[in-house]
């Protein structure tokens, strides 16, 4: 049985998009159905009890049930779950004083996925989307004592494969994923987490359950069910103002007096205005008093993420009505898509507050298969993590979910964009008039839960569907491209972008990503080349070609997708793995990898510049794989990274001005080899530690072309700098510098990439003694009057696999404990590129990592993420550089 609780998780939930409203006054009676349930498959063979919020998967493993379904093969295993219907069922009270309130409302925060609803035994409703909220009107079916409620869940794989069958005029590509991810068909007609049917960096887990909160809202006048308070500037007047919108659920047309304030800015105004019968928007502007200064809201390493109190009273006849607080941040975005000089094409970029901002970071996925097990500080971890990687944006990809309030609340915090995209990913979907219909309330309600966020930057219709049509990955005959086109249309222009216009007039919308934007909307909405580099945004993958020929890369004006695969760390493969699975060409490792061909194509690209590793231990070779797959990836995102950044203000053979490099992937869904810089429990991988230094706010980078050495100092500050390249020149075979050289101060304006450097290779190392390609290699950094800016970098002249010299380091290691971390002392005793350090299961990151030790002594600090100690760490730290794993 239930009991009455404090207020409804949504009802909070609906203002903690909004940093954490409170709805008092006349607000609603709320009775949380959260909680212990009953659950059954659809013969009754399976019946146990189940939280909620909640999925039937994780229910199934709390009981005991059935195991870790990460372990080995159990993706495969379980699918049996997602093929069977499942019904929730819970039982509660409900006083005489809520039955008789005017207004009683049975409310799902979300329904995973398609659902028929019965309350004493009586049809409410339904649901088929798990990205909207539903509520259902249930005063008159409300009994005094015991009330029932049921959920039935149809499979989701047996619903989708049922509106495929029922969609027989032409196909709605593609069928079925490829067999290697091992997943279910037809996700495209099913509103749900498109990767929950699997991906290639994810399982097959086609969830179902409660996976929000279920409340009973009873009310007399009126209920607020959303606040929504957009920040608008007007250029010409210089004044700031703020569109406060209130959803309002009124039980009859209700006249009353609506008050906003932010006392802060000492702004302040009322409005006489009549609360519609029903469920209505209201629109309230309140103008911000010129007089006092709006601090601004900038990304992170640009500024401050300053926030008011902005506070919404509304009453009638002097009663208090309702009454909420929230939270509003001032920042304006704009993306500029305009003439370049030089070039064809248009540029692509954002300004922030008016000021030109570089975007970099990576792409976010969902962080578990199962929402409900993913805590509160997993999710700070993971953002946290970001920013300390000096990331200030994410985008969140089109293939999961709508995050929750709490995602983009510390996004604000933290100073991290957000480019979002609406759930719809690689694939062509229906435009039937249900469809439609529910992804239209699903796109009104998600804008106006999210819009107040200033860490959301940017909406965007769908990932790659764009590409997807013009570059016809699904062989759609010539014939039949108007149908899918017009498709195409409908959706994501006539309904989505529409919406979009209407709902938010503060943020850039595009219909797709990749695209050419505002030369796709000329090309009507496709484009016949979306990934042209003289437009848009553009996703590049290259897995054959030298990863560090920078030459392969696209000179693009922005850089939304790009990466290679690396294995986790031993670590976070062993809990789901057993001793048979340990190695490179094992059924569990192959099982895993579900990027065809993607376990070889890591080998190969590692053979371009390294010895692979051939230990004949079999664990060792198996563990000397995984770190070499990192190694590989780290190096080849931070060649492909730097060569986006160094081209921010260049324009070469009419490419170039690049301003964003967000890499995929920033985590991981599950234990396995994957595009993630963090693994599954959010170990950084070695790629993580070296974004920390690729994304410095100041950068030198280090490139060839025709056998001359350039270094370019980029910067993403706001102010100019006088700079200077530092190169030093170190032989493999012991770690002091042959030689030191610097440049002439150069002036390098803020948001700009300058070369500081040039100097032919032959003629550097003619000037270094004895030193050739194959024997030595070069650090380098900048410097101005008062230091060095930014981190040390390298630049090998030759393979590693090539180098002369280079041998095995004799790597000794000490922790210390200092004052609020743990410290490792390093001692070499030659060059040793590729310096990891490993705690095994301990959670927390170093300071630096994965890292070239080219000198003799070096000290690393361990931010411990738990309590641990200098004896624990000690006998769980292992040291491998890479003349270890041959």
């Amino acid at each position: 049985m239930t009991a009455w609780g404090g207020k409804c998780p949504r009802a909070l939930g609906v203002l903690l998009c909004l940093f954490v409203g409170v709805v008092s006054g006349c607000s609603p009676e709320s009775l949380s159905l959260d909680g212990k349930w009953s659950l059954s498959n659809s013969n009754r063979s399976v019946s146990l009890a189940a939280q909620v919020p909640g999925c039937v998967h994780s229910a199934l493993q709390q009981q005991g049930l059935i195991q870790d379904p990460y372990f080995r093969f159990n993706d495969v295993t379980y699918r049996w779950i997602a093929l069977e219907n499942w019904t929730y069922t819970t039982a509660f009270n409900v006083s005489a004083r809520v039955r008789n309130k005017q207004k009683v409302l049975l409310s799902f925060d979300g329904v995973d996925t398609v659902a028929s609803i019965r309350l004493n035994g009586v049809a409410v409703g339904s649901t088929d989307n798990m990205f909207r909220r539903y509520d259902f009107s249930v005063r008159d079916l409300l009994r005094d004592g015991v009330n029932v409620l049921e959920v039935g869940l149809m499979s989701p794989v047996l619903y989708a494969s049922e509106r495929r069958e029922a969609h027989s005029a032409y196909r709605v590509p593609p069928e079925c994923p490829s067999d290697v991810q091992k997943g279910e068909c037809h996700v495209n007609f099913i509103r749900k987490e498109q990767s929950s049917f699997s991906w290639d960096w994810g399982p097959s887990f086609p969830t179902m359950g409660l996976w929000k909160g279920v409340c009973v809202e009873a009310f007399d006048v009126l209920q607020l069910v959303q606040v929504s308070s957009v920040p608008l500037y007007n250029s010409g007047l210089s004044q700031w103002s703020v569109q406060v919108e209130l959803l309002v659920d009124a039980v009859q047309t209700t006249n009353g007096q609506v008050s906003l304030s932010i006392p802060e800015l000492d702004s302040e105004q009322s409005f006489q205005t009549q609360f519609i019968s029903g469920k209505t928007k209201n629109i309230f502007i309140l103008h911000i008093n010129t007089s006092r200064e709006v601090k601004l809201w900038w990304p992170h390493t640009h500024g401050d993420q300053p926030c008011y109190q902005l506070s919404v009273r509304g009453s009638q006849d002097g009663l208090l009505i309702l009454n909420t607080k929230s939270k509003v941040s001032f920042r304006t975005v704009e993306l500029i898509q305009e003439p370049v000089v030089g070039s064809p094409g248009l540029s692509f970029y954002f300004r922030i507050n008016g000021r030109p901002i570089f975007l970099k970071g990576s792409n976010w996925i969902p962080a578990h298969s199962f929402q409900d097990q993913i805590s509160p500080d997993v999710v700070r971890n993971l953002l946290q993590s970001a920013v300390d990687a000096n990331m200030n944006t994410l985008r969140v990809w089109g293939g999961g979910v709508y995050e929750q309030d709490l995602f983009y609340s510390v996004c604000d915090e933290l100073g991290i964009m957000i480019w979002q995209d609406f759930m719809f990913a690689c694939a062509m979907y229906p435009t039937e008039d249900d469809f439609i219909q529910t992804v239209r309330e699903e796109v009104v309600q998600q804008l106006r839960r999210l819009k107040s966020h200033p860490s959301i930057i940017i909406w965007s219709g769908n990932n790659e569907n764009e590409a997807a049509l013009a570059t016809d990955w699904f062989s759609i005959p010539a014939s039949q491209r108007p149908t899918y086109t017009r498709d195409y249309v409908t959706l994501y222009v006539n309904n989505i972008r529409k919406i979009v216009q209407e709902e938010d007039q503060s943020r850039p919308f595009l219909v797709s990503s990749p695209t050419n934007g505002a030369e796709s909307e000329q090309e009507g909405w496709v484009a016949a080349d979306p990934y042209d580099p003289h437009y848009g945004d553009t996703h590049f993958y290259s897995y054959l070609l030298d990863c560090w020929d920078w030459r392969t890369f696209p000179r693009t004006r922005f850089a939304s997708e790009y990466g290679f695969q690396s294995w986790p760390s031993f670590s976070t493969l062993q809990p789901v793995s057993v001793e048979e699975d340990w190695s490179y060409d094992s059924d569990f490792t192959s099982h895993r990898q579900h990027h065809g061909d993607g376990n070889q194509q890591m080998l190969l690209q590692a053979a371009f510049h390294f010895h692979l590793p051939n230990a004949t231990d079999p664990l060792r070779r198996f563990t000397d794989t995984l770190y070499i797959s990192q190694v590989t990836q780290a190096q080849c995102v931070k060649t492909q990274t730097e060569f986006y950044r160094r081209s921010r203000t260049e324009i070469v053979e009419g490419k170039g001005q690049t301003m964003g490099a967000l890499y995929w992937q920033l985590n991981d869904i599950w234990q396995g080899p994957s595009w993630s810089s963090i693994e599954f429990g959010g170990k950084w991988k070695m790629l993580h530690y070296f974004a920390q230094s690729f994304f410095a706010p100041v950068l030198p980078v280090g490139f060839e072309d025709a056998d001359s050495l350039f270094i370019y100092a980029v910067s993403d500050l706001s102010h100019d700098l006088k700079l200077r390249a530092v190169v030093s020149v170190f032989s493999w075979a012991r770690p002091d510098p042959v030689c030191t050289l610097q440049s002439d101060p150069l002036l390098v304006p803020g948001g700009s990439a300058v070369a500081v450097f040039k100097q032919p290779v032959a003629a550097l190392l003619a000037g270094c003694g004895r030193c050739t390609r194959t024997t030595c290699l070069l650090t380098f950094h900048l410097e101005d009057g008062s230091g060095r800016q930014g981190p040390t970098n390298h630049h090998f002249l030759c393979s590693p696999k090539d180098a002369e010299g280079l041998q095995r380091p004799n790597i000794t290691a000490k922790v210390q404990e200092a004052e609020s971390a743990l410290v490792i002392t390093l001692h070499s005793s030659s060059v040793a590129p590729f310096v990891w350090l490993d705690v095994g299961n301990i959670p927390g990151r170093f300071s630096s990592n994965g890292f070239l030790m080219a000198s003799g002594n070096m000290t690393v600090t361990f931010y411990a993420w738990r309590p641990t100690s200098v004896a624990e760490l000690s006998r769980s730290l292992s040291v491998t550089s890479l003349t270890d794993v041959y």
